[in-house]
């Protein structure tokens, strides 16, 4: 079990009971709390969306149905992937049947992907309880906090990637 706690109770902590190079507050700032919201979503999405599809296989399947065939890197780019996971994750899509992928005849180095009508059909009944998880991931905020939230965490999320 994990107990969330303020940056001013982590602060009061670290006082009271900090050893010589030991810091409490450490462990209270985003890392935790990322790891902590991940294992609620993962945890939510497990139980209510599918339990052998990933958040990010879900989302490539989404973004081949909304936007067609593309490359392997501009896939992989707008997911928001990074090099060393799109190209296993789309072998465990391609393995069970839910996308092609066929080298670019043009340029022999791509790798063209393509949804399968599995994948869409897969993508299309997920949908709905994707959006479920999001909304209650959300559900303690008004919608204004909900923008503001998400927003905050784009921005975050943004400064990783410079």
């Amino acid at each position: 079990m994990y107990v969330i706690i303020n940056s001013a109770e982590a602060a009061a902590m670290s006082r009271e009971n900090e050893e010589p190079g030991v810091r409490i507050d450490a462990i209270s700032g985003v890392g935790p709390l990322a790891r902590q919201l991940n294992q609620a979503h993962t945890r939510l999405w497990h139980e209510r969306v599918d339990q052998d599809l990933t958040g990010p296989q879900f989302t490539v399947l989404t973004l081949l149905h909304a936007h067609g065939d593309m490359d392997q890197g501009t896939l992989g780019s707008l997911a928001h992937l990074d090099k060393s996971t799109t190209a296993p994750l789309l072998d465990r899509l391609r393995r069970r049947g839910l996308v092609e992928l066929a080298q670019d005849a043009k340029d022999r180095r791509r790798k063209l992907v393509r949804i399968t009508g599995s994948g869409r059909e897969l993508a299309v009944r997920l949908a709905p309880a994707v959006v479920a998880v999001n909304e209650e991931m959300l559900s303690p905020f008004s919608p204004e906090e909900r923008e503001q939230f998400l927003g905050l965490l784009r921005r975050a999320a943004q400064r990783r990637q410079r």
